[in-house]
């Protein structure tokens, strides 16, 4: 057996794939409020698939797996593998919202797009793995396996839910932070099935070196979360510019005059306490003058 090693790089790799789910799964968060008032949802639910999908599942575990080697043994990815894991991800996220937001019934949408979700999650990590090119020969503990899939569709219906129902924006923030872990959480699950021995026939597997498939994918990632950093952050200083431009509404009382209420002390013959009763201005001094009058 070779030895695997999760943490080549330290604390490095673990720290920045645990930053970039946390990333992805607050934009997600925020996309997906968007999407609950919007009256075309379908863009925002779009938004949310590539936030979380894309920057939030695929890119932490393409940036895990910088930290992963194989003592003895090289590694190399496929190109169009790994550039189909990063679809996959995006789509299956994309079914679960959509499942979600647009269901009637939260207690059937919620497990269903879980489901569907949290197993697409599962497939996108395992071609991901698959399109590792490496000289040694690998195999998978299949109860490991179970469990990392287990995880993914806990963790994605449990991400679905919180899409569905935080508001705020420290509420969005824990909520990012919890789901940041379970997306990691399920990630090394998934990567502690792995063993590795060495191979009876050493051949080329093709592939490109990890450092030469990081730099154009850290450009590429950095482009696209500022790009939807800047489109929420226009959506969230537009909403609330239009919510303190509404004007404040207030009931008149239902008086001839419309008068506005005011509130009044009165005394009652008939109760020991002080009791609030609201009539218009109108009203008051028309009481007012009764109570002279009959003085």
């Amino acid at each position: 057996m070779l030895e695997l090693d999760h943490f080549s790089h330290g604390w490095l790799t673990p720290v920045m794939a645990y930053l970039m789910s946390f990333i992805g799964s607050i934009l997600a968060l925020r996309c997906v409020t968007h999407a609950r008032t919007s009256e075309s949802p379908g863009g925002w639910l779009a938004t949310a698939a590539v936030s979380l999908g894309g920057a939030g599942i695929w890119v932490m575990h393409f940036t895990a797996m910088l930290g992963f080697a194989i003592r003895g043994a090289t590694i190399r990815y496929d190109v169009p593998m790994t550039l189909l894991s990063a679809v996959i991800a995006i789509v299956v996220v994309w079914l679960g919202l959509s499942i979600v937001v647009r269901g009637r019934n939260e207690f059937v949408a919620l497990p269903i797009g879980g489901t569907v979700t949290g197993l697409g999650v599962a497939a996108m990590h395992y071609l991901g793995m698959f399109a590792m090119k490496t000289s040694a020969h690998i195999e998978y503990d299949r109860k490991t396996v179970a469990a990392s899939v287990v995880i993914a569709v806990v963790a994605a219906t449990a991400a679905l839910w919180f899409m569905q129902h935080v508001r705020g924006l420290f509420a969005t923030i824990g909520a990012a932070l919890i789901m940041g872990v379970a997306v990691c959480g399920m990630h090394y699950t998934g990567m502690t099935s792995m063993h590795a021995s060495h191979a009876e026939h050493q051949a080329d597997n093709g592939g490109i070196d990890p450092l030469q498939l990081v730099t154009p994918l850290i450009v590429t990632v950095t482009l696209v979360i500022m790009m939807l950093m800047v489109v929420v952050g226009l959506a969230e200083i537009d909403e609330r510019s239009t919510r303190e431009q509404l004007p404040v509404r207030r009931e008149p009382s239902a008086t001839i005059t419309g008068a506005w209420p005011v509130v009044t002390d009165v005394r009652r013959a008939d109760s020991p306490g002080w009791t609030l009763r609201t009539n218009s201005r109108t009203e008051n001094r028309a009481r007012h003058r009764e109570f002279d009058s009959d003085r």
